[in-house]
């Protein structure tokens, strides 16, 4: 009977329960797309730094770890040296160049990166074949809606765009490595090393190595360094404590939706909870009607905002994917809709409470 109730007083005022649902569903649209973009920002950053092939980065003295953009301050000669190391199997060096974040442009020497990364994909054109020549990756072209033989501006000048490669390939845009030290005036020097051992094995016994070689002047940092210290540089600069004020956000959102509609609605049907209770209706038979109403509300805000993440991830695959990645973080899904079930059930509490003490008489005479 109770369901029954609850469902006839949803349908009896569409607008007033689509609205608190809409308004439910914002704060879980935020969680979720801030968190998938969170983790897409992370899993873009790991996947275009394994896709160079390479399994240890040098990098210059003043860079962090996270792939973002350094001075050129590693010399060339490092190479030589990396390359003649014990089971070194390819040595590439990189200068890399900030754009705007978190795009950047790595110079490169393609035909090192072929035999570091097993062979650049070519979607549209092919390689280098002129100083001005740039490689950019499919997503960047489907931003800058791009293809090969086209113009583009970057950097302050302008590119010829000799092809268009699968993603994933260390970075969305590639253009020639000399070229690029010219630009930066840093000839003779790289941004960072990347080095591929000869086997898997060997990776550590590699790392120390060149540790031991170079000191603490360079960061010698193995891929799965760099994934993990990705994750570390996410926390650090306050997405987790920002996502932790959304969802602060959410539960107010939740909480005053529902308890402002709860008790509209309290309001309104004063004559029938009389009538519900001079029928023999308890008190608690009243409070479990309202909240039942209220956790219906937050249920679908929850599915509604699921929804509309997906939404929001269409936007920025079509809008900026080179620039943000998203992903649909399913694990977040039960963390959301407690965040919102429970602050719906929280503002429910008030109106209901206010409902259940009704004297039957009173309510029965309210106009």
């Amino acid at each position: 009977m109770t369901g029954k109730l609850v469902r006839e007083n949803l349908k009896h005022r569409p607008m007033r329960s689509l609205l608190s649902i809409l308004l439910i569903a914002v704060p879980v649209t935020l969680i979720l797309t801030l968190v998938g973009l969170s983790d897409g920002m992370m899993a873009d950053s790991e996947r275009r730094a394994r896709g160079s092939g390479a399994d240890i980065v040098v990098r210059g003295s003043n860079a962090g770890a996270v792939i973002s953009g350094s001075s050129a301050t590693l010399s060339e000669k490092y190479l030589d040296f990396f390359a003649m190391r014990p089971h070194v199997k390819t040595v590439m060096g990189i200068v890399t160049h900030a754009i705007e974040l978190p795009l950047v442009v790595n110079g490169v020497d393609l035909a090192k990166l072929n035999q570091m990364s097993g062979g650049v994909v070519y979607l549209e054109g092919g390689g280098f074949r002129g100083p001005d020549d740039i490689l950019i990756d499919r997503y960047y072209a489907a931003q800058k809606k791009k293809h090969a033989g086209d113009s583009i501006e970057v950097m302050n000048r302008v590119w010829h765009i000799s092809g268009v490669v699968e993603g994933g390939q260390l970075a969305h845009i590639l253009v020639p490595l000399r070229v690029l030290q010219q630009l930066d005036g840093a000839t003779g020097k790289l941004s960072q090393i990347l080095i591929k051992a000869d086997s898997p094995a060997n990776i550590q016994s590699v790392q120390d190595d060149l540790k031991r070689q170079l000191g603490p002047t360079y960061p010698v940092w193995s891929m799965e360094e760099i994934a993990s210290q990705v994750r570390e540089s996410v926390n650090r600069q306050g997405l987790s404590d920002f996502i932790v004020v959304i969802m602060g956000i959410g539960v107010v959102i939740g909480f005053a939706v529902v308890c402002l509609s709860m008790y509209m609605a309290v309001l309104q049907r004063t004559r029938e909870i009389g009538i519900l209770k001079s029928l023999g209706g308890s008190n608690l038979f009243i409070l479990r009607m309202i909240l039942a109403e209220a956790l219906l509300l937050g249920v679908g805000g929850t599915m509604l905002g699921i929804v509309m993440s997906y939404g929001a991830r269409g936007l920025i695959q079509t809008l900026v994917p080179a620039s943000f990645q998203m992903e649909i973080v399913y694990g977040w899904w039960l963390r959301a809709a407690g965040v919102t079930v429970g602050a719906a059930l929280l503002g429910a509490l008030y109106p209901g409470v206010t409902a259940a003490r009704h004297d039957p008489i009173e309510a029965l005479a309210y106009e």
